[in-house]
């Protein structure tokens, strides 16, 4: 079981694999060229930091670095939804908000499920409000991913290798 450095270094060798296999594919057909350079060094930063976030998420369900990060977010988020009257989207807010404190720790959130689940309006929402860019949230997606199965990985929880024992 790694502590929130480990799951922070796990979770960066992970993403230089993602980011190497992302410029893999984007170098195919040139698409790097369809962006900026301020979008070059943007978009893996942004892509870095959210793999990181997602490194810490699953032990958002016990007192940790990462719960202390993400109730931070909510807090923040949720506070400007009120001060901006959209009552029903900070009460949604407030609801998904307290789900992992209901479970034990090394519960749902560290399940594969949730690995896919949790990123997932990552991916739905760029489709339903750019129809006409319907893959754009699916780099994001996948970074979420990869940071949440490094996680995993660091928990021992993807490759179950068995110690040998000293006689």
């Amino acid at each position: 079981m790694a502590g929130y450095r480990g799951h922070l270094a796990g979770a960066s060798a992970f993403f230089a694999v993602y980011l190497a296999g992302l410029i893999y594919v984007f170098s195919i057909d040139a698409a790097y060229r369809q962006f900026t350079l301020v979008e070059l060094i943007a978009f893996p930063l942004a892509l870095f930091g959210l793999c990181l976030m997602f490194g810490l998420w699953p032990d958002v369900d016990t007192n940790s670095i990462g719960q202390n990060i993400f109730y931070t977010i909510f807090f923040l988020v949720d506070v400007v939804l009120i001060a901006t009257r959209h009552f029903e989207e900070a009460a949604y807010l407030g609801l998904f908000a307290i789900l992992p404190i209901l479970g034990k720790h090394r519960g749902w959130t560290h399940s594969w499920w949730a690995m896919f689940l949790i990123p997932s309006p990552l991916l739905i929402l760029p489709y339903i409000f750019y129809p006409e860019r319907p893959l754009a949230g699916l780099p994001f997606y996948g970074a979420a991913v990869v940071g949440y199965l490094s996680h995993l990985f660091m928990d021992g929880l993807v490759l179950s290798l068995k110690r040998r024992r000293s006689r």
